[in-house]
């Protein structure tokens, strides 16, 4: 249910310290030393309506299955469309926000999406430029080992110029595949 001026009743501060244990501890304004910052949240917003006036859906919008209602203000700037956006709505259509298949499925399209980017660039006149775009010659140009050590992450590091360059490898491989084989039937 969305919030509205009209929300369910509110149990009492005696109902909820029963309830729940703990509730209310810092209740008592001489517990809380934020007090003198404090803004009173309750304090007229100066707002005419119970619910802002509703922004039009022009076109069908993804929603979670928990909720009845899109917010009365969302985006529209960057549509579904492709596969990826067929999954993203799959995932909202039939997965709730709770479960792990939902954000895996919205994590799957967004490497679709991406894989999509890069083969679109692909075929333009100024497809991307991964040694440039990625900052691996910046690496060599800036302290390359100093920059390395003492990280975190080393643990894994030997492995990201594969999974930068790896993909751009496999499809130069691939064309020059295909490109051979084209040759050789001639």
């Amino acid at each position: 249910m969305p919030y509205t001026a009209a929300h369910p009743p509110v149990p009492s501060s005696d109902e909820l310290r029963d309830r729940i244990p703990g509730w209310g501890a810092d209740l008592d304004h001489a517990d809380r030393p934020s007090v003198p910052q404090e803004i009173d949240a309750l304090a007229e917003t100066g707002a005419w309506w119970d619910e802002p006036e509703r922004q039009k859906e022009n076109a069908p919008r993804e929603r979670s299955i928990e909720h009845e209602r899109l917010p009365a203000v969302f985006g529209t700037a960057q549509p579904l469309h492709g596969l990826s956006g067929a999954i993203r709505r799959y995932a909202y259509a039939r997965f709730s926000e709770a479960r792990a298949a939902h954000w895996l499925l919205l994590i799957g399209a967004d490497r679709v999406e991406a894989a999509g980017a890069h083969v679109r660039s692909l075929v333009t006149a100024r497809p991307d430029n991964p040694v440039t775009q990625t900052g691996i010659a910046a690496e060599f140009r800036h302290a390359p080992v100093a920059s390395r050590t003492g990280r975190v992450d080393m643990r894994h590091a030997w492995i990201d110029p594969l999974l930068v360059a790896g993909p751009w490898l496999a499809g130069g491989l691939g064309v020059f595949w295909v490109a051979r084989r084209a040759l050789r039937r001639r």
